[in-house]
This record gives structure tokens, sequence and C-alpha cells, in this order.
């Protein structure tokens, strides 16, 4: 992992919709063009707790209460926001680069492979960086 931006923004992301309980692509969609700005000045946002940043971006993006709750499906230990953040952000930094990244956020939040890594009943988050990338890439699910 070598982008702290994109570390920081996605354990953010995380973080508001554990909040909330929202899926995170509609976290994303609410976040809007604050996608870039919490990318460009996340090395500003990261000296503040992450819990008043995150309330801060839910009530000037007015993110409502969701009924999504994938930690509470979850049988076994749950990830944190951070590790879940990472596991996003190394498939964004694997499959997108440079300007390309704020877009690759967008994308890979909305795609069905987030919905996969989400799922805290399986282990496809504890799987390596590289699986998950051609993952992504394929399309689906590869055989491990």
């Amino acid at each position: 992992m070598n982008n702290d931006a994109l570390f920081y923004e996605c354990s953010l992301i995380e973080y508001i919709a554990r909040q909330t309980k929202n899926r995170r692509c509609d976290v994303v969609k609410k976040l809007g063009g604050d996608i870039k700005r919490i990318y460009d000045y996340a090395e500003v946002f990261h000296c503040e707790p992450i819990e008043k940043v995150a309330d801060d971006f839910i009530q000037k993006n007015s993110i409502s209460d969701g009924h999504y709750d994938n930690v509470a499906e979850c049988r076994y230990t749950i990830p944190d926001y951070w590790d879940i953040g990472e596991v996003f952000a190394r498939l964004i930094e694997d499959c997108y680069e440079g300007e390309n990244l704020v877009n690759g956020i967008k994308e890979v939040y909305g795609s069905w492979m987030a919905d996969q890594i989400l799922n805290f009943n399986s282990d496809l988050y504890y799987q390596s960086r590289e699986y998950i990338a051609l993952c992504y890439k394929e399309g689906k699910m590869l055989l491990a």
C-alpha cells in the first residue's frame, strides 16, 4: 500500500457506511464531488478524528440512515473499517493509476466486487491483493 490518501478515503467511506447503515456505493454517490476533495486533502482530514470528519461529511451531504447492515449479518469476527479500507484501496491502486484513482473509487465501489468484499461471512477480504485484482479485472470470481 503506497497511497495514504486512497487508504484514508476508502477507510472513511467504510466508516461512514457503517455509521449510516448504507451501501458503500450509495455513500460514494452521496459524497459526489467531495470524493476528489477528500482524496486531495486526505492529509489534512487525517489530522482530525475520523468520527468528526465522517460526521462533517454526513451532515454536509445529507447522508441519511439506511437499512444495509452487513456488520450485523456477520457471523464471524468483523474486520474494522481500516482493514476494509485497505482492501479497497489496494484494489483501486492495482487497477487504476494517477488521475484515474478518483474514477477508480467510484467504479470499484459501484461494482459487483464491492458486494463480494463486503460479505464478511466469506474470506475474500483476506485473500491476496493480486487475486482480488485479477477477479475484478476478469469480472468474476476465479478459482483460488
